[in-house]
């Protein structure tokens, strides 16, 4: 059993985190999208814009629209962006617009930033191959905190790192670079940066200690992790480790077009607002690129762990570790051993109390439990179904239940001896009668014990999947092998059969 049965986190000890997703990220990013979304909007209609700017998580302003074309600006903002209010069109400059985005709009991303939250997480946590891990919303209205537990696992930093890694992959072009700082950057462009490009910090492996470098970039990525079709770890030219990607359809054409008609410039592989490399386009790249990890690569484990995070697709937003709790396998040991005690002491009271009021009948029901137990612990395994400790509140209970279905079985063939029938006619009879009763019973606990599953997380659903196992097998050893052990008990002892009960 301690080889099949998977345990969880309760008894075999692990990793008890709790997260806060900044959901001002998402509104920040949504914010971001709609900026470059309407200044495209405006240059398509030959409207002039002198500059448009975010003032706020969820406000930007559009600085000196052409005031010749105020009626297609309101027009294009009401017809393309209905989620924004346009809220002022006063300012320092004339025909400034102040857009502020819609309170259920952006409680809608929050809520939304939060699920995709954890279901990124869960496909990371997944593809680390931890055993029924939990993975669930935390605390009260807006919170936006998630609960994850991961038992039996090892390296609770590396996870961490995984989990928390925003893992947004963009590929744009570089303008100009690289330069020592900021202020080098802006000085290429008389001192402000234009609205189209930023300053972006490179981490390219090889570069001197104690230095840095900047280069200025598009602002709007030519590609980006949602145009990810898959990643995997590799080599690179010179045999180091690094990462490859593949496309989707869609970004494939992109990326081709992009890199045919810009040879010779620098493509800027960023991840998570950094550099990690800038290599010079030599020839139109279509559906595959690689993430280098500059002079001597990537660590094994560092390539394997971001292919892991590509994979599974960008974080909408940044996680704060509210709590960190590691369970010691020692604790976990604790709670297997209570449990078992209890378990055992629950079957040895029951075993004791058949034997006692059902003279040698007490033998079949105490036989039909152990079977019961032994099918049970036995679907545990072969399904590789997770142990925790209210799974093992769910045995006890099994072992209730099966008690009640014997005792409902032996009451009526107690009945039917008083009532003048023979040994065999009072078990068959007996045995036939209950048998509508003892379904009606176990199917309401199963129909509980299914909504248990559906809508219960984690702990709940280990002990649902127990119960529901429990009764299915006590059914089959309440009605079928406690009847087959009474019909073969009389048999052997022919017509002269009596009944012990």
């Amino acid at each position: 059993m301690r080889e099949k049965i998977r345990l969880g986190l309760d008894l075999r000890g692990g990793t008890h985190l709790v997260l806060q997703v900044v959901t001002e990220d998402a509104i920040r990013s949504e914010t971001d999208r709609t900026i470059e979304s309407f200044r495209a909007a405006l240059q398509a209609e030959n409207t002039v814009v002198r500059q448009i700017t975010r003032t706020a998580d969820d406000t930007f302003s559009a600085v000196g629209v052409d005031p010749t074309k105020d009626a297609d600006s309101r027009r294009i903002l009401t017809d393309r962006f209905p989620d924004w209010d346009l809220i002022s069109t006063a300012g320092d400059v004339p025909n400034t617009y102040t857009i502020r985005l819609r309170g259920n709009t952006a409680q809608s991303i929050r809520d939304q930033a939060v699920t995709q939250a954890i279901n990124t997480i869960r496909n990371r946590i997944d593809a680390l191959g931890v055993t029924e891990p939990t993975i669930m919303e935390h605390g009260g209205p807006g919170e936006y905190e998630i609960l994850v537990q991961l038992p039996g696992v090892d390296d609770p930093a590396r996870v961490r790192n995984i989990i928390q890694s925003t893992a947004l992959l963009e590929l744009k072009l570089v303008d100009s670079g690289p330069y020592p700082n900021t202020a080098a950057a802006a000085q290429r462009y008389g001192g402000i940066v234009p609205s189209n490009l930023e300053v972006v910090r490179s981490v390219e492996r090889g570069q001197p200690a104690g230095t840095e470098s900047y280069y200025v970039v598009q602002r709007i990525a030519s590609v980006s992790g949602r145009d990810l079709k898959g990643a995997y770890p590799s080599r690179d030219e010179n045999g180091a480790h690094a990462v490859s990607f593949n496309l989707t359809a869609d970004g494939s054409q992109r990326f081709g077009r992009v890199t045919e008609q810009n040879i010779n410039k620098q493509l800027a592989i960023i991840l998570d607002g950094r550099i990690q490399s800038a290599p010079t386009i030599q020839s139109k790249i279509q559906d595959t690129g690689q993430i280098t990890g500059g002079a001597g690569g990537f660590a094994p484990q560092e390539a394997q762990d971001l292919a892991l995070i590509l994979r599974s697709g960008a974080l909408p937003a940044s996680l704060k570790y509210l709590e960190e709790r590691v369970v010691g396998p020692s604790l976990g040991a604790d709670s297997v051993r209570s449990g078992v005690t209890a378990s055992i002491a629950a079957l040895i009271g029951v075993v004791l109390f058949v034997l006692f009021y059902y003279k040698g009948s007490g033998v079949n029901a105490a036989v039909s439990m152990a079977l019961n137990l032994m099918i049970l612990f036995g679907l545990l395994a072969y399904f590789g179904a997770t142990l925790t400790l209210p799974g093992i509140a769910g045995v006890i209970l099994t072992i209730g239940v099966g008690i009640d279905s014997n005792v409902l079985i032996f009451e009526r063939i107690r009945e039917e001896l008083k009532a003048g029938k023979t040994p065999v006619a009072a078990v068959t009879a007996g045995f036939q009668r209950v048998f509508t009763t003892i379904v009606d019973t176990h199917l309401a606990a199963l129909i509980s014990a299914m909504f248990l599953f559906l809508f219960g997380t984690g702990t709940v659903q280990g002990f649902a999947v127990t119960l529901v196992i429990g009764l299915v097998a006590n059914v089959f050893t309440a009605v079928f092998v406690s009847r087959t052990l009474f019909e073969w008990t009389l048999s052997r002892r022919g017509h002269a059969a009596t009944l012990s009960i």
